[in-house]
């Protein structure tokens, strides 16, 4: 048995879909149950390898599609400094920019410019050329030269021509072709493929799926002219399909039908295809197959597994810090952390004490960073960035989260990990599943109607009556007991006994 899982790309400040997977792939390994994590983005903005390695995948787990056809392994950034300025041959002038972070070689009205990924062994991942000033060629590197990409050299629509993806030894292994919007690729024997649904479907015929394996169809394309939902459906042999959910399914209507959410409409729309759909709550779970029974008069193969799992509870070494909150996200516009930045300023009138730290990346950084800055809260409210908070939970007094919708909520199961009361909005299925009202914290009342100054003062209210609490001792242990079950033994034996029912099926 292999376990498949399929993704379109992976970043820095990742979602929840890709931590699933991450929490997947250690499970399994637990297990001693081959995993393969496939991702079908063009990703050459940084090398994979180093996304993939910082996620927790070994680099024997990542298929990529477009390396897929080249014998270049995903692997670390080891290519030298030095070996790209032996090929760049003589006559360039060096320029060292950005503390060492650029180097950049002019020689005429030609520039190159070497991006520096670890100044003490001086290796690069990319180099771009400049003509007049204008992008020509892009160069990604691992421990080779791995892929070349064209630009037409312009000052207005500087766009990709061609791309090329190489070999270890440098021949030419196939060329991606850009014309009006339409990809073609090229291989070295001639053989040239239409599309990129071409592409992909060349690699899973490939893959050779065998009886017992199973494919994970964690995110599909959601550009209908990108169907590797249907290339799946029809390309999967032997192996099983299981749909794992990981946001809300649908949108609520006032209609006599389901609107389906747009990332499992497909999915949804071929339930009679599927082996099975995979949640992580029961109440989730339930909803949908009662919807399924009344919109498609179909009762589809469904199972409850946790998303994500935990290796230990963690207790604090010290003494927790008092009035101290912390929240953990992609600091996303769905996420809300301005209404929880604002709920702190309030709750500041109230417990002056009150600290909240804000944990992840991502686009609402600056508009954070701004309320924080206007309202004079940076004593008390602060960016922490990404970072691997395993042992900074338990150094916390509680969690306070302003999501309106986690399909689960790795970081609130982290949370409870750690011990932490928390606070949140009475709000499918993560806040559901984590908090036991008046027992480890509170669910908010919550209306979409309300205004954002009305969540605000919801959540800061909320907050208020946490910590007027005598002591929060008896919601920290009810957290932790909520916790076990989370425990990587339990859920390893859930996804045991979840693969070897597929593989009798």
């Amino acid at each position: 048995m292999t376990v498949y899982n399929i993704n379109l790309g992976i970043g820095w400040a990742n979602s929840g879909i890709e931590y699933a997977q991450a929490y997947r792939a250690k499970i399994l390994k637990r297990l001693g149950i081959p995993a393969k994590f496939i991702f079908s983005n063009i990703l050459l903005a940084n090398n994979l390898e180093a996304l993939t390695s910082n996620l927790g995948l070994a680099d024997d787990q990542v298929i990529w599609l477009y390396n897929f056809f080249t014998d270049v392994k995903i692997a670390p950034t080891t290519y030298l400094l030095d070996q790209f300025e032996r090929r760049l041959g003589p006559g360039f002038t060096k320029q060292v920019l950005d503390d060492g972070q650029r180097i950049q070689y002019t020689r005429g009205e030609m520039k190159a410019e070497a991006r520096v990924v670890d100044q003490k062994r001086q290796t690069i991942d990319r180099v771009l050329y400049f003509h007049q000033g204008h992008l020509i060629q892009d160069d990604s590197y691992s421990y080779v030269r791995y892929a070349s990409t064209y630009y037409y050299g312009r000052a207005e629509q500087n766009l990709i021509v061609a791309r090329d993806f190489y070999n270890e030894d440098g021949s030419l292994a196939y060329t991606q072709h850009f014309n009006n919007g339409q990809e073609t690729f090229e291989f070295a024997d001639h053989q040239i493929l239409p599309s990129k649904d071409d592409l992909y479907q060349k690699m899973l015929q490939q893959l050779d799926f065998k009886p017992g394996d199973v494919i994970m169809l964690d995110r599909l394309d959601e550009d209908p002219q990108l169907a590797n939902g249907e290339l799946i459906m029809e390309n999967h042999g032997p192996a099983k399909l299981v749909v794992p959910i990981h946001a809300d399914h649908y949108v609520p209507t006032n209609g006599d039908n389901v609107l389906w959410n747009e990332y499992y409409e497909y999915q949804f729309s071929h339930a009679e295809d599927i082996d099975s759909f995979l949640f992580s709550t029961a109440k989730q779970r339930d909803l949908f197959m009662q919807q399924q029974l009344t919109f498609n008069h179909c009762r589809p193969q469904s199972a409850v597994i946790p998303v994500g799992s935990l290796r230990q509870l963690r207790h604090p070494a010290g003494g927790r810090r008092p009035f101290s909150l912390i929240t953990a996200s992609r600091l996303a516009p769905e996420k809300h952390l301005d209404w929880l930045v604002r709920a702190v300023i309030e709750v500041r009138q109230t417990l002056p004490e009150l600290t909240l730290d804000i944990y992840g990346q991502g686009t609402d950084y600056a508009k954070l960073r701004k309320i924080i800055t206007d309202e004079h809260a940076a004593d008390y409210v602060h960016l922490k960035g990404q970072q691997d908070l395993t042992t900074v939970y338990p150094q916390y007094a509680a969690y306070a989260s302003a999501s309106t919708g986690e399909g689960f909520g790795l970081s609130l199961l982290e949370a409870i990990g750690a011990g932490l009361p928390l606070v949140g909005f009475d709000v499918p299925y993560g806040n559901q599943a984590m908090i036991d009202d008046g027992q480890n914290g509170y669910r908010l009342d919550y209306e979409d109607g309300w205004t954002d100054q009305q969540k605000a003062h919801q959540l800061a209210q909320g907050i208020i009556r946490l910590f007027n609490r005598e002591s929060l001792e008896s919601f920290r242990q009810h957290s932790y007991q909520l916790a076990e079950s989370y425990l990587d033994s339990n859920v390893s034996k859930q996804w045991q006994q979840y693969l070897r029912g597929l593989s009798n099926d």
